[in-house]
């Protein structure tokens, strides 16, 4: 079977299974009241990724990356960002939630965070990326603001970081976080989706986005999720990580 034929059934195969079900509470993240869902891991860890949402979206578009990153043993967690246009004050609350995290303030403390962002969310998620307990960023087809305010961030940033890009196009204002590929001083990793739109790197996406910014294909969508759980294995579910969250459990 082709890559890409194994690929969409692997997504279906998830899509038939029931998704795990968040637990959503409130949370206060740079002085807001905001909501956030925790998908916890069938373990007791030490580890969480934490995914940032677009512009004028929500944290329900990331709910299948987010389950299947708690699937495979990471607490996952995906606020709504406090602030609608403002992605300085959206990385201080991003950089308020590790802190939470790592202080125990949300279940048992963690020690490493993956910060991922899409569009809107991936500039907020790379201003946050040099907050102490991040050890790796993800940019999923980042958007940046005129002026290069990501790309400044880009330039002096150490945390690993990988990115994932849809091709040129209206909805992520035709490339413009692409500079930030030869800025990053730690990047591992670009990738640029083929006939990939902005819409196929929410999980799930909606008729809105898809309306605005064209059709969202499963085995697209997949590629992403595949690329998010290496992250993770790579940078999360290390051997040392994995010893950390086992000692936590006392089962």
């Amino acid at each position: 079977m082709a890559p890409l034929g194994l690929l969409l059934v692997l997504l279906l195969a998830a899509a038939s299974a029931p998704l795990a079900q968040p637990q959503t509470r409130d949370i206060t993240l740079d002085g807001r009241l905001t909501l956030i869902d925790l998908y916890p891991p069938p373990r007791p860890t030490a580890v969480a990724i934490v995914f940032a949402h677009g512009f004028m979206r929500s944290r329900a578009t990331f709910a299948e990356h987010a389950a299947a990153m708690a699937a495979d043993g990471v607490l996952a967690a995906v606020p709504d960002l406090p602030y609608a246009t403002d992605s300085r004050k959206n990385a201080r609350a991003l950089a308020d939630l590790v802190g939470q995290l790592r202080a125990g303030a949300l279940g048992p403390p963690v020690q490493r965070v993956v910060l991922v962002g899409f569009s809107a969310g991936g500039l907020a998620a790379l201003l946050a990326a040099g907050t102490p307990g991040v050890v790796g960023y993800v940019g999923l087809d980042a958007f940046d603001r005129p002026g290069g305010v990501g790309l400044d961030a880009a330039r002096t940033l150490t945390t690993p970081a990988r990115t994932l890009r849809a091709p040129s196009s209206f909805c992520n204002a035709y490339g413009i976080s692409t500079p930030w590929i030869g800025a990053l001083k730690a990047l591992e990793s670009d990738r640029v989706i083929d006939g990939a739109t902005h819409c196929d790197f929410e999980s799930p996406t909606d008729r809105i986005c898809q309306l605005f910014c064209g059709r969202a294909d499963p085995a697209r969508q997949a590629i992403v999720r595949q690329a998010l759980q290496q992250a993770v294995r790579d940078w999360l579910l290390t051997p040392a990580t994995v010893f950390t969250a086992a000692a936590a459990d006392p089962h």
